[in-house]
């Protein structure tokens, strides 16, 4: 399997990385991009977080870098904070958990390394030398709620109990599975089911009646692929917009109570999206040879179809086949932390503690925030054409809590043997870690279920 990484020409001026996007027509059409910003603490922060989320995807075979035409500028302020603060004003959710601040928690995280039988090699930090200081921070959000709870095993156990409960999506979706699984165990031991078998991972609490799976698919839709012209893979992909990805949207689905969907990290590189068996757009393939007439539509664009593409799959199951009130999640976009360089060159994240607002990059002008807006704005189409008795569209936004914690990595302290590499991992996330806090999210967010569905996402 190719890695969800792609590489670009990086150069070095007076302080500034500077990466140039480079656009189509047609993109520049239709979004005017703004250049990032980075604040004035971060002149030697190279700070690489949406551009290269160069990653392993952790399901065993080769990982092979792909070369993309995607680039992006780095410079000036920060001022993500108050566009994501005016969202949260004009929700009329009780409580906004997408904007806030992560502060100190000496209570640390609800089980450790030595607790979680089930814990790969790939994502224990602590066992392989992490400092431990990213596992006492606590996520307080300011959008009308005082705090966010910490997920109790037994709280969250006790409201799935007799689900069916899957993660579906990229490796980053199987490493929110296994910090789940983490907290659970912690109350009872689970039963492993299957174990990637098809590309699913599923596991069984027998007293809960619950089943919890992870469900692996590059780009929710099926895809394969592409050949070169003397046979060999050349890690991009065509993706059938039209097709959802049989590993999900078959069997699997209609079994499911709730399912959380996320996709990002394999559309930075050259991709082509197809209907009709015919390709109709690309992204990333501006000055590639094989896309011919074919117009760039950008990778925040890209996303948002196969979002909109599984989205309207899951609704069409949940007229008929799928179980009445399924709920459907989608997870917003989180980043990378690479710095001084990327997977394949070096590159590191070492920070032991998150970061001051301004030393991240502004997200309100860049391409990760085009993305977050994009799954939002999908989630939002989604529910004015599907009734919530049917299926229920919900909203995991995480994408401002992780853009701040480039402590919260493996780095270079994980079991290089489990990942098929020695290349630091800037990308996944540490269990435990940050990343725990999507499960307070989830928690949150299946507790609201009960209440009847926000009109006025953002």
């Amino acid at each position: 399997m190719s890695s969800p990484t792609s590489v670009v020409s990086l150069s070095h001026g007076t302080g500034k990385w500077m990466l140039q996007q480079q656009h189509s027509e047609a993109v520049e059409e239709e979004k005017k991009k703004q250049p990032w910003a980075v604040g004035k603490n971060a002149a030697l922060f190279t700070f690489f977080v949406v551009v290269l989320p160069t990653v392993m995807i952790l399901a065993g075979g080769s990982h092979t870098a792909a070369t993309t035409r995607l680039g992006w500028t780095m410079l000036g302020t920060f001022t993500a904070r108050g566009a994501v603060q005016k969202r949260a004003e004009e929700n009329n959710n009780s409580c906004d958990t997408s904007v806030g601040r992560w502060v100190r928690d000496p209570s640390g995280p609800a089980y450790t390394a030595a607790t979680c039988p089930t814990l790969p090699g790939s994502k224990n930090c602590h066992k392989y030398g992490k400092d431990p200081g990213h596992l006492y921070w606590r996520w307080r959000p300011d959008g009308g709620c005082d705090h966010l709870p910490r997920s109790s095993p037994a709280r969250f156990l006790a409201a799935v109990r007799g689900k069916r409960l899957a993660f579906i999506g990229d490796s980053l979706a199987r490493n929110h599975m296994e910090s789940l699984l983490c907290l659970l165990s912690q109350a009872e031991a689970p039963t492993k089911v299957s174990a990637d078998d098809d590309g699913v991972r599923e596991w069984r609490f027998p007293a809960h009646g619950f089943t919890l799976m992870a469900i692996t698919t590059r780009f929710l839709a099926r895809a394969e692929e592409v050949l070169g012209g003397d046979g060999r893979p050349t890690a991009s992909f065509d993706v059938h917009l039209d097709a959802p990805d049989p590993v999900w949207a078959s069997r699997r689905l209609r079994e499911l109570d709730y399912a959380v969907f996320s996709t990002g990290n394999w559309f930075f590189r050259v991709n082509y999206f197809s209907e009709g068996g015919r390709r109709v757009t690309c992204s990333g393939c501006s000055g590639d040879a094989d896309a011919g007439e074919l117009a760039d539509f950008g990778v925040a664009h890209a996303v948002r179809r196969v979002v909109r593409a599984a989205l309207e799959a899951t609704a069409r199951c949940g007229d008929g086949d799928c179980k009445r009130g399924l709920v459907a999640f989608v997870r917003t976009y989180t980043p990378s932390h690479f710095e001084h360089g990327s997977w394949f060159d070096g590159g590191y994240c070492n920070r032991t503690r998150p970061l001051e607002e301004d030393e991240a990059p502004s997200w309100d002008q860049s391409i990760g925030w085009d993305v977050r807006r994009a799954q939002i704005e999908e989630v939002t189409s989604a529910r004015k054409t599907t009734p919530a008795t049917t299926t229920r569209f919900e909203v995991l936004d995480v994408t401002k809590a992780m853009m701040l914690r480039a402590d919260g990595h493996p780095g270079r302290h994980y079991d290089k043997r489990s990942a098929g590499g020695g290349a630091n991992d800037c990308l996944h996330w540490c269990i435990p870690g940050p990343i725990d806090m999507w499960n307070d999210v989830l928690l949150h967010k299946i507790a609201e279920t009960a209440s009847p569905p926000a009109t006025n996402l953002r």
